[in-house]
């Protein structure tokens, strides 16, 4: 596996000042340093600070469901071209060569025995599809910046190279 090959682009961005409401997509975001994205519900300082989701994966449930717009899966980054689930645990995702993302969780628990999306489909993609990261470095995020991931095996090697 090529450690270093995963790129893509950011295809939308999207907030909500309230949990559990559907995100809006916006032009641009502002991620802040250990907090997430200034003025959205899921920002402090914890694990899920800034959630992704891949538009091939919103594609498949627009195939059910044509209507559907950039947000409504809570997710605040979508991309495209990316392999979002050969992600782990300790990944890194650089956006417009700035922006820093760290994975911290893969998949979560669909609240209240499933949302509108789950009821109108039989399910949903964010619990085992949604990727949640911690912003390691901030910066504007904005459609078509490109994102490339660093695995985190390829950071340990790196690491170990330059102690040598």
């Amino acid at each position: 596996m090529n450690m270093k090959a995963n790129t893509g682009h950011v295809e939308a961005v999207c907030v909500s000042e309230k949990k559990g409401m559907v995100k809006k997509e916006v032009p641009e975001i502002l991620l802040e340093e250990k907090w997430g994205i200034t003025g959205d519900a899921h920002a402090g300082i914890w694990h899920r600070q800034v959630s992704l989701l891949a538009g091939e994966s919103i594609d498949a449930v627009k195939k059910k469901m044509p209507h559907l717009k950039h947000g409504v899966f809570a997710e605040n980054i979508v991309t495209r071209g990316l392999d979002l689930l050969q992600l782990a645990i300790g990944d890194r995702l650089v956006i417009d060569g700035t922006v820093v993302l760290e994975v911290t969780q893969i998949g979560k628990e669909c609240h209240n025995a499933g949302c509108a999306i789950k009821k109108a489909t039989g399910d949903c993609i964010m619990p085992k599809e949604g990727i949640f990261t911690k912003v390691i470095h901030g910066g504007v995020v904005k459609g078509c910046f490109a994102i490339e991931v660093e695995f985190a095996a390829y950071l340990a090697t790196k690491s170990e190279a330059a102690c040598r």
